[in-house]
C-alpha cells in the first residue's frame, strides 16, 4: 500500500499549522508518535502485499525474489522515513507528515515493480489507487496535481513506452486466490479510506461546532458584566447607539433611565462587600424579572445602571420606573442581613430629534441627581 497510510494523521493534529506556532515538547512528542504509528501501518501493508506475492511465487507465476525485493524496498523506505522523523526532519515542513513526497516516492516504487514484474502488475496498480486516494486526503490541490502528474507520466511510460503485458493471474487456483486477495485488500483499504474520511469530516465538524460555541461564549462574556450578569458598559452603550439610530430612521420614541442604588457605599461599609455584591446581583435579577423582552439593561458603572426602553413615551417610562422602584424596595433585603434595606433612585428622559447618546445621558444623569436631591428612593424626569 506504500504511502497509503501516510495521510492518516489525527484530523486535529496540525490544525493550527497556518501560523506556525511554537510547539510544546508534549505536542512534538505526540506528532512523532503519530508518524511512527503511520509508518507501522505502511510497513504492515508492505508485508501483506509481499505475502500475496509469495502466493503467486508458490504457483510459479512470479519469483520469490520479487516478493522479497518488494518487502525489503518498502521496509527500507519506512526505515528512512522513521529515521528522518525521529531526528526531527519532518518538523521543518508545514505538512510534517510529508504526505506528498511519500506518495510520489511510493508511486514510483509501485510503477518500477510493475515494470519488473508485470505478470503480477495488478497488485501494484491496485495499490496506486489506494496511495493516491489516501494522499489526496491531506495534500493541497497543487500537491495532488503534482502527484497525479507523476502517476500519469509513469503509467504512460509503462503502457506506451514498453510492450509489457500487465498481468492479472488467474491460471491456477492458487493464482485466483492471490488475485482475490489483491482485490480484497484493495477494497478493504478503500473502505478504510472512506471510514477515515468520514471520521475526519465528523471530527472537523465537531471541532467547528465547539469552536463556534467557544466564540459565542467569549463574545457573550465580553458583553456581560461578570458580577451581575447584565450587559457591561460597552455593550449597553452600543445597544443605546443602535436604538438611537433606529429611532432616527423610524421616528419612533425611546426612553432611557439611569438607575442608582441608594447609599450603596454605606451598604458595603456596614454589611461588607460580599453582601454588597449579593445586593447588586439581587437587584439585577429583580430588574430582569420585570422588564419587557425588548428592554435592555446594563451596568453603567459601579452601582449605576442604564435601562433602555424602546417605544415608550416619557409618561410611560416614568410609570414603568415607578413600578420597578416599588418592586425593588419591597424585596426582602433583610434575608441578607437583619435591618438591611435597598432602594433605588432613577433619572428618566426620552430621546429628542437629532440627539446623540451623550446629551441624552447627560439629561438622564441630571434627572438622577435631582431624584437624589429630593431624598432618594424616587424617580425624576428631565
Amino acid at each position: 500500500m506504500g504511502s497509503a497510510a501516510s495521510s492518516l494523521p489525527s484530523p486535529i493534529a496540525g490544525a493550527s499549522e497556518s501560523g506556525r506556532p511554537r510547539l510544546t515538547v508534549e505536542r512534538l512528542a505526540r506528532r512523532t508518535r503519530q508518524r511512527r504509528q503511520i509508518q507501522s501501518m505502511i510497513a504492515a501493508c508492505f508485508v501483506l502485499d509481499a505475502a500475496v506475492l509469495l502466493i503467486y511465487a508458490h504457483s510459479g507465476t512470479t519469483s520469490v525474489l520479487v516478493a522479497a525485493g518488494y518487502a525489503l524496498t518498502g521496509l527500507a523506505l519506512v526505515a528512512v522515513y522513521v529515521l528522518l522523523s525521529e531526528r526531527g526532519f519532518h518538523e521543518r515542513f508545514r505538512d510534517h507528515y510529508l504526505v506528498a513526497p511519500q506518495s510520489a516516492v511510493n508511486m514510483v516504487n509501485l510503477l518500477v515493480f510493475t515494470y519488473i514484474a508485470p505478470e503480477v502488475g495488478v497488485l501494484f496498480l491496485c495499490n496506486l489507487f489506494v496511495v493516491f486516494g489516501f494522499g489526496a486526503l491531506r495534500t493541497s490541490a497543487r500537491q495532488t496535481a503534482v502527484v497525479w502528474t507523476i502517476m500519469v507520466l509513469g503509467l504512460a511510460a509503462l503502457f506506451l513506452g514498453t510492450d509489457k503485458a500487465i498481468g492479472m493471474p488467474t491460471g491456477t487456483r492458487i493464482d485466483r486466490l492471490g488475485t482475490m486477495l489483491v482485490f480484497a485488500l484493495t477494497i478493504g483499504r478503500c473502505m478504510y479510506l472512506g471510514i477515515f474520511s468520514s471520521s475526519m469530516q465528523q471530527s472537523l465538524y465537531q471541532s467547528g461546532v465547539k469552536l463556534k460555541e467557544a466564540y459565542r461564549r467569549i463574545e457573550e462574556l465580553a458583553e456581560l458584566d461578570e458580577l451581575t450578569g447584565t450587559s457591561n458598559r460597552r455593550s449597553i452603550m452600543r445597544t443605546l447607539d443602535d436604538e438611537i439610530a433606529r429611532c432616527t430612521r423610524n421616528g419612533s420614541s425611546c426612553a432611557v433611565a439611569l438607575i442608582d442604588l441608594d447609599h450603596f457605599k454605606r451598604i458595603n461599609d456596614v454589611y461588607g462587600h460580599p453582601i454588597g455584591d449579593e445586593a447588586l446581583r439581587t437587584f439585577a435579577i429583580g430588574m430582569f424579572a420585570n422588564l419587557r423582552s425588548i428592554d435592555r439593561f446594563g451596568r453603567y458603572g459601579g452601582e449605576e445602571f442604564l435601562l433602555v426602553l424602546p417605544d415608550l413615551s416619557q409618561d410611560q417610562a416614568m410609570r414603568a420606573l415607578e413600578r420597578l422602584r416599588a418592586i425593588i424596595a419591597d424585596l426582602d433585603w433583610s434575608a441578607f442581613s437583619p435591618g438591611m434595606r435597598v432602594t433605588i433612585s432613577a433619572g428618566v428622559t426620552t430621546l429628542k430629534p437629532n440627539e446623540n447618546s451623550d446629551t441624552l445621558l447627560a439629561r438622564a444623569d441630571g434627572a438622577l441627581y435631582a431624584a437624589k436631591a429630593r431624598g432618594r428612593n424616587r424617580i425624576a424626569s428631565a
